[in-house]
């Protein structure tokens, strides 16, 4: 709203210089970038970010198979695990790990180590691991619901971004100008310097 009244006060101001009628316009080109073409680059993006994560998540969906596997026994912990950092241990906890088995979705049976769904870890318990068709163990699927929590951070991450490319802009010329009428007004200072508080000067 300032801007806008800003250009038109200076529509017409017989005090006008050419300079800040051109920063009152830079201005509110800035204002209408902010409200308006940012705001649309921002959904844009989202939209598009969105359909690139929905369809991932669609072929992972796809891909990846909740399959039951049955604990065998706890994985034997390596020298070289026990003797690791301790430290780092205390701060980070992992889950148990476990032998366990599983039929993969082809049928195919395989066994592996694997985090255990429920501490302490028992022979014989039942859970469920995400798979691929082949039985290779694979992570969760994308959640569409995560997807488009993801596609919104997206969206507003590049209208924030077009909003400060916009006001770094304004910022950098508004300086250039600024910079522009010391140049001038020294230029007239040092013409009219020397006859400065002479009587008669300019007469």
């Amino acid at each position: 709203m300032w801007t806008a009244m800003g250009v038109w006060r200076w529509r017409r101001n017989p005090l006008r210089r050419p300079t800040d009628l051109f920063e009152a316009w830079v201005a509110f080109a800035a204002l209408l970038c902010v409200l308006l073409v940012a705001p649309a680059i921002g959904c844009v993006a989202g939209i598009q970010v969105d359909g690139t994560l929905q369809q991932a998540a669609l072929a992972q969906r796809q891909e990846r198979h909740l399959v039951p596997a049955v604990v065998v026994r706890p994985a034997a912990e390596s020298a070289a695990d026990a003797s690791a950092d301790p430290s780092a241990q205390r701060t980070a906890p992992t889950r148990t790990q476990v032998v366990a088995a599983w039929t993969a979705p082809d049928g195919s049976s395989h066994q592996g180590t694997v985090p255990a769904a429920e501490e302490p870890p028992r022979a014989g318990e039942q859970f469920r691991i995400w798979t691929d068709a082949r039985g290779r163990l694979v992570g969760q699927p994308l959640d569409p619901s995560v997807a488009a929590l993801h596609a919104a951070v997206a969206g507003l991450a590049a209208a924030l971004a077009a909003a400060a490319l916009a006001e770094t802009v304004r910022r950098l010329v508004v300086r250039r100008l600024v910079h522009r009428r010391y140049i001038r007004l020294d230029r007239a200072w040092a013409a009219a310097g020397p006859d400065w508080g002479r009587a008669g000067a300019g007469s």
